[in-house]
């Protein structure tokens, strides 16, 4: 019996390079990655040609327009990726019977919440990029009922453009900084979420009865905000700089941000039997290997 054939979406991206670089260490499963730069998500005739390239089982979809300000005006793309591109991977997928494991993310609620969001929550975006992946998950399921949406929030790594990053190079540049500290959430170390995403691949591709579809959410463990993250990454990393607590009005930004976005991972950890680590272990973990 061959190898469960396995496509990577957007292997280039922060999240798929750590999938990519983590999945070699999976055995029984033949993954094949597209970048950027060979796979338009946008173009249905290029799409239509990787689908037809192989009997996928399963495939990773970890493309997104991300940049959350820049799509209240460049909402046409933001849709056509966010929203266009991930239904015409879930009619793709349905008509070759492959399953499909979808990224989506914390912005689909609006943040006034005083307890971590269930899956079970009414989502209401209050931008455009939240609302472009809302409708991205609807048109998924609509278009292929077999699949997993892995809603995450404030995804960080050792890779380039993230928070962590950003900190690292000011840190290093100022001896002050300015941080909110009155929006929370909970950072989540990308090489977590890819490891998580593996172990579902690795068990649901062993055994189906195992595939549960549906929405779920994955971020690391513990709640903080920014400015809490921000004295963390200095901590960790030894930078010598001085972080001030600021409301978010003294940094107005085109898109809104939720307030609160805390997960409730409770389903994912019992369907999938993951132990989540919390976000400052996995911080530190991260930060000791990228300075060793």
């Amino acid at each position: 019996m061959g190898y469960a054939q396995v496509l990577v979406i957007a292997a280039d991206g922060q999240l798929g390079s750590l999938i990519r670089e983590r999945s070699e260490k999976v055995g029984g499963i033949d993954f094949s990655y597209t970048t950027l730069d060979d796979l338009d998500v946008t173009n249905k005739v290029a799409l239509e040609e990787v689908f037809s390239s192989k009997k996928w089982d399963l495939v990773i979809n970890c493309s997104a327009y991300t940049a959350v300000d820049a799509a209240e005006d460049d909402q046409a793309l933001a849709y056509a990726i966010n929203r266009d591109a991930v239904g015409e991977i879930g009619r793709l997928s349905a008509e070759i019977g492959a399953r499909v494991i979808h990224v989506s993310t914390d912005y689909v609620f609006d943040g006034s919440a005083c307890r971590p969001y269930s899956e079970e929550d009414t989502p209401n975006p209050v931008s455009v990029y939240g609302q472009s992946k809302l409708e991205g998950e609807q048109l998924l399921i609509e278009q292929n009922p077999s699949s997993i949406i892995v809603r995450t929030s404030w995804l960080y790594s050792e890779l380039p453009n993230n928070f962590y990053q950003t900190m690292c190079r000011l840190g290093a540049e100022r001896d002050e900084l300015s941080v909110v500290f009155d929006q929370v959430g909970t950072p989540t170390y990308g090489g977590d979420l890819a490891d998580a995403i593996l172990v579902i691949v690795s068990k649901v591709l062993s055994d189906e009865k195992l595939f549960v579809p549906g929405v779920y959410h994955y971020s690391n463990e513990g709640v903080t905000s920014w400015f809490d993250f921000a004295l963390s990454i200095f901590e960790f990393a030894g930078i010598n700089c001085r972080v001030r607590p600021v409301t978010s009005d003294l940094f107005p930004t085109k898109a809104s941000r939720p307030a609160y976005s805390v997960l409730n991972k409770r389903l994912i950890k019992e369907t999938f039997d993951l132990e989540i680590p919390h976000w400052r272990v996995s911080l530190k973990s991260m930060i000791e290997k990228h300075y060793s």
